[in-house]
């Protein structure tokens, strides 16, 4: 072995090279991003299209077949699905694991430019997400108290630009607050008492809202820019606007509106320990430290708590949520003592059976093999999660064997009085065949690991990974950095005359001369070898036969074992037509019934569905429980089990408890899709399979997506007859829009907002009801006339999601 010649003429750099790794493996121990999971890239992209008021059946037609006809082209996509629903769409792609995150987003966000031009014009321009874990929050902070919701509202705006200053954080995102909106309620009494066409008077405060741009004026003597200032600036400036004028009298928005600055109607609500919270989600950018920034954003948090007034600081609390750190730090806390104890028992026996000397020599590959390792995952950007970490307590009993195997080679050369030089020298290049034969067999056993493919595969690559970093370093450990240290500081070791008897026979070819457990251990062997046939059968009758007995009596096969969890959820669901205020009371009572369990640091209340995700439609709301510390509180069985039995007769609704899961995100485990081209065959089709689930034994928490019942209603518009009061059905929208959500007329941004808010003009709320609707008048050459002279009200079953 030319090499290991080589290394040994140049043994003060091999040692230099040696410390290097050694110091630099520890800087990089030290700096290594360390996390509770691997970060990998879910190879899932999608795209949100928000469309305010548009209804399933326009979204799947007008927003999903576009981007689905541009989307379509792009390579690597496994599965795209999509699914339309009332107010907007979105369209699901899963890539092929392993897929370049990169090219895949970027090939989407070129695609989804494409589809943006046949969009409607009214459509909010689309959004493109990837899944990712790097982009979870890695803290949650919740602001809660019962305070006004403004007041709540403005301290989470100003937190959130205070956290998103530090710059390991890649965002920091409001999630519970509703955006502000100025509505204009217009009196329709009035508006028919001064013969205003409401379409006409809100096209008048829609064109006084502009940009003027009046450029400049060289006069020769001096250069002049020219303002016509014409946007608004506060509501004040729309209550004043003029919208009719009759000789010296003019009619303002205030005198047939009342302007006001407020929120738009609640479409779910958030509470912490049942009170009323807004939430920041902090993301963390790729490759931080996530102790580090944790730590940072707390220490944030505080001190901008100092700066808020004394009342709002005893009204209003501040909780974290999904604060994995201290979790994190006891992970590698544990990890790390059961390496160190791995390490020490492997020392322990080593130098029990060499000597203080020799098992020095080999306790040096342990932390060389180790330090190594972390260099390169470092320089790979890999962070230290708990699948490295129990990658390196699976590799230490494994990295020692080489070493050994020289070190005690080396021993019996330095007890025949040869020279410490050419002992460790002949060790190494005599024992370099086997030992790497032997390394390149277990290699060889975790490499096929590394092309495991899917999500699974992506989450646990970083086992294999690391066990043949860990295993190729303590290769190197053992024929060149051990050798080298023991041609300057090995001793022959204490050999008895019996073992050197023993070692001679062994060399000789006289095995049977070898007495002691060695010996009957030869003779065992001897009667094996001489039995072939009998001792392969024993061995396949073994193997087979334990596969069996497992598979009878042995507990059966989990994807992750069942560990207590740190977090849980309460989900609560119910088939019916609910307004937001009805699913809030639902789950206002069941807050009342769980609130007070002992054990649970936090219940965080989310009413509401999720129209992004892909929940049932049915969900009422959830409850995110996040558990004490493991020490003080009882076992999650026993918290679930008194959850059930305050549960267990509340009527009416589905609760499901769902434990936090471990490992890579897999979802249900049986989950069944069902497709045709024949909408209407698809909900009595999912009827059946779910009346078939609910039959069979050993299912749990079954849900479906089939649309809740309840009704739409449709307001048919006779065209010949509106044509004959000259009223389009643009006219006739715009109307309707004033009895629900509101006509938007424009938007404007205030000195105190970094966002702008639009402006919509609304019929009071006495006026936005289901028989309003018929009595909303629009202005016509003949006088203002109902709808209802032309538009027919129909309902029609409602539609979910499509």
């Amino acid at each position: 072995m030319s090499f290991i010649g080589t290394a040994f003429s140049y043994s003060r750099t091999v040692l230099s090279v040696l410390v290097f790794i050694l110091i630099a493996g520890s800087f990089a121990y030290r700096d290594i991003p360390k996390e509770s999971e691997p970060d990998i890239d879910i190879p899932i992209i999608y795209v949100t299209v928000n469309h305010d008021g548009i209804s399933p059946e326009d979204a799947e037609r007008l927003l999903i077949r576009p981007l689905e006809q541009e989307l379509k082209t792009i390579e690597g996509v496994k599965e795209m699905r999509s699914s339309g629903y009332e107010g907007g769409a979105n369209v699901l792609l899963e890539f092929d694991a392993g897929f370049d995150a990169d090219t895949a987003l970027q090939d989407v966000r070129e695609a989804v430019d494409l589809a943006k031009t046949q969009l409607p014009t009214a459509s909010d321009d689309p959004e493109v997400h990837e899944v990712n874990f790097s982009l979870f929050p890695v803290v949650v902070v919740i602001l809660s108290g019962d305070v006004p919701d403004r007041a709540l509202y403005d301290l989470a705006r100003n937190l959130k630009d205070a956290v998103e200053g530090i710059g390991e954080v890649l965002e920091a995102k409001l999630a519970g607050n509703r955006d502000e909106v100025v509505e204009v309620i217009v009196d329709p009494l009035r508006l028919e008492s001064y013969g205003l066409d409401p379409a006409l008077a809100a096209a008048t405060v829609s064109g006084s809202n502009l940009l003027v741009a009046a450029g400049v004026q060289d006069t020769g003597q001096g250069r002049f820019s020219i303002k016509v200032p014409g946007l608004f600036e506060s509501v004040l400036d729309i209550v004043g606007l003029p919208v009719l004028t009759d000789g010296d009298s003019v009619v303002t928005v205030g005198d047939i509106a009342q302007v006001r600055r407020t929120f738009r109607d609640p479409s779910s609500y958030a509470r912490v320990n049942g009170k009323p919270a807004v939430a920041l989600e902090v993301s963390k950018r790729s490759g931080e430290n996530v102790i580090a920034t944790i730590e940072k954003i707390r220490a944030v948090v505080t001190s901008e708590q100092l700066k808020w007034p004394t009342t709002l600081r005893e009204s209003v609390k501040v909780s974290y949520s999904q604060d994995r750190s201290g979790q994190i730090r006891t992970m590698l806390s544990d990890l790390q003592n059961s390496v160190l104890s791995a390490v020490i028992l492997v020392m322990v026996v080593v130098i029990a059976a060499l000597g203080v000397r020799s098992g020095a020599l080999v306790g040096i590959a342990i932390p060389g093999s180790f330090l190594t390792a972390l260099l390169l995952l470092y320089l790979l950007e890999v962070s230290l999660n708990i699948v490295v970490l129990f990658s390196l307590i699976l590799a230490v009993g494994m990295l020692v064997d080489g070493a050994i195997v020289v070190t005690e080679f080396a021993d019996r050369r330095l007890s025949e009085a040869v020279p410490r030089r050419q002992a460790y020298l002949q060790a190494s290049q005599r024992m370099a065949a086997p030992i790497i034969a032997s390394t390149a067999t277990t290699l060889a056993a975790f490499l096929p690991l590394v092309f495991w493919p899917g999500i699974v595969g992506e989450f646990m690559k970083f086992l294999p990974m690391t066990v043949l970093m860990t295993l190729s370093a303590s290769l190197l450990m053992a024929l060149i950095f051990v050798p080298t240290i023991g041609a300057l500081i090995g001793k022959p070791a204490d050999i008895s005359d019996r073992a050197l008897r023993t070692l001679n026979a062994g060399e000789s070819g006289d095995l049977f001369s070898i007495s002691g457990f060695t010996g009957r251990y030869l003779t065992l062997l001897a009667q094996a070898v001489k039995r072939p046939g009998q001792v392969m059968a024993l061995a396949i009758g073994l193997l087979i036969g334990v596969l069996l007995l497992y598979g009878r009596i042995g507990p059966g096969v989990e994807f992750f074992p069942d560990v207590e969890p740190d977090n849980a959820q309460i989900q609560v669901r119910a088939r019916g037509n609910l307004s937001v205020d009805e699913q809030d009371e639902i789950m206002r009572a069941v807050e009342q019934r769980v609130l007070d369990i002992r054990g649970v640091r936090t219940f965080y209340t989310r009413v509401g569905g999720d129209a992004n995700s892909e929940e049932a439609e049915d969900i009422v709301g959830s409850i995110s429980l996040e558990f004490a510390d493991w020490r003080h509180r009882p076992r999650v069985n026993q918290i679930f089990e008194t959850l059930r039995e305050r549960l267990v007769d509340f009527s009416g609704v589905i609760i499901d408890l769902r434990k936090e899961e471990g490992g890579p995100p897999v979802g249900k485990p049986l989950q069944l899709q069902l497709s045709s081209y024949y909408p209407e065959l698809l909900v009595p089709a999912a009827a059946i399979v779910r009346a078939q689930f609910d039959g069979m034994s050993g299912l749990n928490s079954i849900e479906d997506s089939r649309p809740l019942p309840g009704i739409d209603w449709a307001l048919q518009v006779d065209r010949a007859q509106a044509a004959k009061y000259g009223v389009d059905i643009g006219k006739v929208g715009n109307m309707i829009q004033m009895a629900t959500g509101g006509y938007k007329i424009g938007e404007y941004r205030p000195d105190d907002s970094a966002e702008e808010i639009e402006i919509r003009v609304r019929f009071p709320e006495s006026d936005r009801t289901v028989t309003g609707l018929s009595e909303v008048r629009v202005s016509t050459a003949a006088g203002s006339v109902p709808v209802s002279n032309f538009v027919v009200r129909e309902a029609r079953q409602k539609t979910g999601m499509l």
